[in-house]
């Protein structure tokens, strides 16, 4: 795939007439209506580049994607052991701190996901034309603590100060034909699918890749079958951990937009946060991307497409007990659709929340009831996943087919092959022999292979290991995880703080999580109790105090599942702690804490930091406070052992320096 709009050797860019290049950047960019402002730019950056690479052998790319943030890089420029990041700021009189994150985050996306660029020199440059000249010390250029700073009349010095002519130059061929391999955030992977970048643009493996697309294909058939025939069908999805199955999801709720717009496709999640987050982040990007291609769009108008697009489950819920009438969605895309609630759950909230007194169905008896209303033809995806429940009243799957058994036996259903093999989704032999019988069995439902960074692979199995007391294991994953993924801990919040603010690069988002029980971390400012907005905290920049950044709002695992950031401090709680050997579980209610003794609840516990311990992508810092002699709720039993035994599993303590 030609990643760039205009890619040649420097001697030929050179030869070729400004007329001509501007011409194939036109006629390669997607919007075909052009402001003047882009072409301008465009003409302006040739001008300074053809002055400036004059004596300069290598070659230039104009417009190189970064799928991964739905994003373009002004110019790569390769010469010899050196690949060049310049980001142009046409016009601009001084470095904004805004452009120098921008090219940073370019080059650091390029050199974590781009094969080619993994083991050579990838350098930042930021170009402000109009701006003064400024000597950036090397060593924070090469630490991408900030970019090479040039402007327009001594780019070619800080190229000619970086290339080393005795160093074995980059073999462009096989830099150009190299695998991009991207692990995207779920916030960046909406935003990529809904600008209409393809899956295979944004994932890493091919094999991912190749499963990704073929489940899509298989659900595709599915709905244009259901269309042709009138028939109301459902599929259950089912993945490995890190295949990517809200991605999945997200990815045929795009495809049905693009498909038919009638057909209303929705994405629906329980997961209010995620939910919110992904609106806020979806309708702040179009808003952004109309503005760069100079069309009038609010934000109100944004956020009614977005908004119709992902939907709170239980407000799809409560928005069509209201009604009778069928709703405008023929494909609904359910989200882990094995938290739905039981009948109990959803008839006791119905009761307490909305004076409904005779409230009689579960939630998927309800959902599908609800779809069921069409009078031709409609299509319902659920994802299943498991093993990270951290809340009470979850249906399972279960409840999804049981509900299709009693009343909606006219439904064709589609299961992945993997839920009869696997007692981890239905353990009823007599649920079995019905799906059997009733069901059509696809390979093709089951997401077989992890789309997830080497990293995360690895650190999902060591924090396995560790929540599971197998010291001896987790050691051995950790020898292996810590080249790639640094952990660290401290008994300093300040310095567990300090410590994050020196590994984020570029906008790379820093934040502070902890366990909703952990009550008693509120001496050391770390209030869980107090509600954080989802969206300011995931979304908003480093000047809001409101975004984790500021390391200021903690976000608990109802916040944060689902999610991730950069790096993490996770702040460790007296809820959850080893003693003699064993995990302790507690609540703290009223002034003193109380046993947990449910095995129920000790599990969702246990889950609640398997979740926490996992949200990091680069690196997490683990924060242990010391106990106290005079407050008896934090008495030194409830951290040293837990501490004690972190550091014995090989994870170093820091300290100031």
């Amino acid at each position: 795939m030609n990643r760039a709009y205009y890619s040649n050797t420097i001697k030929v860019f050179l030869n070729d007439p400004e007329s001509s290049i501007l011409g194939e950047l036109t006629m390669n960019h997607s919007n075909r209506s052009l402001e003047d402002l882009q072409i301008n730019a465009w003409r302006k950056q040739i001008q300074i580049l053809k002055k400036q690479l004059q004596n300069i052998e290598g070659k230039i790319y104009f417009e190189f994607a970064i799928p991964r943030m739905g994003k373009r890089v002004d110019n790569i420029i390769i010469v010899n052991d050196v690949a060049f990041i310049v980001e142009f700021k046409v016009g601009d009189g001084g470095y904004e701190k805004h452009a120098i994150e921008q090219v940073i985050d370019y080059t650091i996306d390029l050199q974590n996901f781009h094969e080619g660029s993994h083991q050579i020199k990838l350098i930042p440059v930021l170009v402000a034309t109009n701006a003064k000249e400024f000597n950036e010390p090397i060593e924070n250029i090469l630490a991408y603590n900030s970019s090479a700073k040039a402007n327009q009349a001594n780019l070619k010095n800080i190229i000619n100060q970086f290339v080393n002519s005795s160093e074995q130059a980059i073999d462009v061929d096989y830099w150009e034909t190299s695998i991009y391999k991207p692990t995207p955030t779920i916030v960046e992977a909406a935003q990529a699918l809904y600008k209409g970048h393809n899956v295979k643009e944004i994932t890493r493996s091919d094999a991912g890749t190749i499963n990704l697309s073929k489940t899509a294909d298989c659900i595709n058939s599915i709905i244009e079958n259901s269309k042709r025939n009138n028939r109301k069908s459902i599929c259950f999805v089912t993945g490995v951990p890190g295949a990517g199955k809200t991605l999945a999801g997200l990815n045929i709720a795009v495809e049905r937009m693009k498909t038919d717009e009638d057909e209303h496709a929705v994405f629906l999640s329980g997961n209010g946060p995620l939910v919110d987050v992904l609106r806020e982040a979806l309708t702040r990007d179009e808003v952004t991307t109309a503005k760069e291609s100079g069309e009038k769009l609010t934000k109100k108008e944004a956020a009614i497409k977005a908004n119709a697009f992902i939907q709170n489950i239980h407000h799809f819920r409560d928005d069509n007990l209201l009604s009778e009438k069928a709703p405008i969605e023929k494909v609904a895309v359910f989200d882990e659709a094995q938290r739905a609630w039981t009948k109990h759950q959803v008839s006791s909230f119905m009761k307490r929340k909305k004076g409904v007194e005779d409230f009689d169905m579960s939630e998927p008896e309800f959902l599908i009831d609800v779809m069921n209303r069409h009078s031709d033809w409609c299509t319902i995806v659920c994802l299943i996943g498991g093993g990270q429940e951290i809340n009470t009243g979850e249906a399972g799957l279960e409840e999804w087919i049981s509900s299709l058994r009693k009343h909606f036996e006219n439904w064709e259903i589609h299961y992945s092959n993997l839920i009869l093999e696997s007692d981890n989704y239905l353990k009823s032999d007599d649920t079995k022999n019905w799906l059997t019988i009733n069901g059509i069995s696809e390979n093709e439902l089951h997401l077989a292979v992890s789309v997830r960074s080497f990293r995360s692979e690895k650190l999902s199995k060591f924090i396995h290991e560790l929540l599971n007391i197998e010291k001896n294991n987790a050691n051995d994953i950790y020898q292996i995880l810590k080249k790639d993924y640094p952990i660290v801990l401290t008994r300093n919040l300040e310095i567990a703080k300090k410590w994050l603010r020196e590994q984020a690069k570029g906008s790379e988002r820093i934040g502070l999580i902890s366990s909703s029980g952990a009550r008693r971390l509120r001496p050391f400012g770390i209030d869980v109790k107090n509600e954080i907005s989802a969206p300011n905290w995931f979304l908003n920049d480093k000047m809001d105090i409101r975004s984790s950044y500021f390391l200021e709002e903690v976000a608990t695992e109802f916040d944060i599942q689902g999610l991730e950031i950069d790096w993490a401090c996770v702040a460790w709680g007296a809820n959850f702690y080893l003693n003699g050997g064993d995990w302790k579980y507690q609540n703290f209610k009223g002034a003193k804490w109380q046993n947990i003794n449910q095995e129920i609840d000790k599990e969702y516990l246990k889950n609640t930091y398997r979740v926490l311990l996992t949200r990091a992508r680069q690196g997490m810092v683990i924060f242990i406070p010391k106990g106290s002699n005079i407050d008896h709720t934090r008495p030194s039993n409830y951290y040293d052992d837990t501490y004690n035994y972190l550091k014995e599993i090989g994870i170093n303590e820091i300290y100031d320096t």
